[in-house]
């Protein structure tokens, strides 16, 4: 179910969202990240990922947020969680004046581990381009953001 914008506005401000994140790793090891397009972390590297909808099962949310920011659906169960974040921005896809509220997101974390033969082709609705990152370059650069940085030790 989606929201009016008025609506969602409203929700932004007065709850936590909640979401799914993707660490999808590819089998040399490397990490899908995204540039983002979209506030919060505009213009950061991100996994993809994206919010669970009103009354949509964790399995239907993880098959639908996979096609659409990977191109490719996947069954939560192939999947390892890696744990329970939380993601706090100043600011929120309304913008990042003090009018428009900030962003609390309760995220489900989940390691999705490719077969070496399986490429991908992610959409480029949320992110701009996309590209595999080594862990150690993903430590080490401030364009990775904090909160996918935050995946890697549940990774070891």
């Amino acid at each position: 179910m989606w929201l009016s914008n008025q609506s969602f506005r409203t929700v932004v401000a007065l709850t936590p969202l909640v979401s799914i994140d993707l660490v999808v790793q590819n089998a040399e090891g490397a990490i899908l990240l995204g540039q983002r397009l979209n506030r919060p972390a505009q213009g950061y590297w991100f996994v993809p990922g994206g919010r669970i909808l009103k009354n949509e099962s964790l399995d239907a949310a993880f098959r639908r947020l996979t096609l659409d920011e990977l191109g490719q659906a996947f069954e939560r169960h192939h999947a390892r969680l890696l744990g329970v974040y939380e993601h706090f921005y100043s600011d929120s896809v309304f913008g990042d004046t003090q009018a428009n509220p900030d962003t609390h997101y309760v995220v489900l974390g989940y390691q999705l581990l490719l077969r070496p033969s399986m490429t991908l082709i992610p959409p480029a609705a949320q992110h701009g381009c996309f590209r595999w990152w080594r862990v150690a370059e993903m430590q080490a650069s401030p364009e990775v953001h904090d909160n996918t940085r935050a995946y890697l030790d549940a990774l070891q």
